[in-house]
């Protein structure tokens, strides 16, 4: 019979790395979000489907992501995505996902992501998953509201 703790690590490596994208050879936050991009884009689901994903997504990424942590012996290793998932997809949480969109909300997102704009540098220190998944989250938060603002300035409905 398989050792349970060696089934929730495969489960919390699975979660964590996004089903595997952490393992891409380069730049693999970055890689998270484009396929956090095109999945929004390819399954769009309503914005209260957007909230219940995030919220699971988050929930899920602080669990997986404190094993993982403890796994690997590092903070924050770079094969875990799923913080880039759900910043991402708080970046256009409530906003129509088209092209643009999507686009834009990316390249802010991952700009703020890279930045870490206060509070987002300084929740890293917080521990286990938590500090893994709120920089992302702040990030995702300031690009919708950047987003969402410009949209507004420029008159676009949202």
């Amino acid at each position: 019979p398989s050792d349970p703790r060696r089934v929730l690590d495969r489960v919390a490596t699975l979660v964590a790395t996004g089903a595997g994208v952490g393992y891409a050879p380069i730049a693999p936050g970055t890689v998270g979000s484009a396929a956090t991009v095109v999945v929004l884009w390819l399954l769009p689901i309503s914005v209260v489907g957007r909230l219940v994903f995030l919220v699971v997504v988050t929930v899920a990424g602080i669990a997986a992501s404190t094993r993982v942590e403890r796994l690997t012996g590092r903070k924050d290793p770079g094969i875990i995505v799923v913080d880039e998932v759900a910043g991402m997809t708080l970046s256009v949480l409530w906003l129509p996902l088209t092209p643009a969109v999507l686009v834009v909300a990316f390249l802010l997102f991952r700009a703020f992501d890279i930045v870490k704009p206060f509070p987002a540098g300084r929740s890293q220190r917080l521990r286990g998953g938590w500090g893994v998944m709120v920089d992302d989250l702040v990030a995702g938060a300031y690009a919708l509201a950047v987003l969402a603002g410009a949209r507004a300035w420029l008159g676009i409905p949202a």
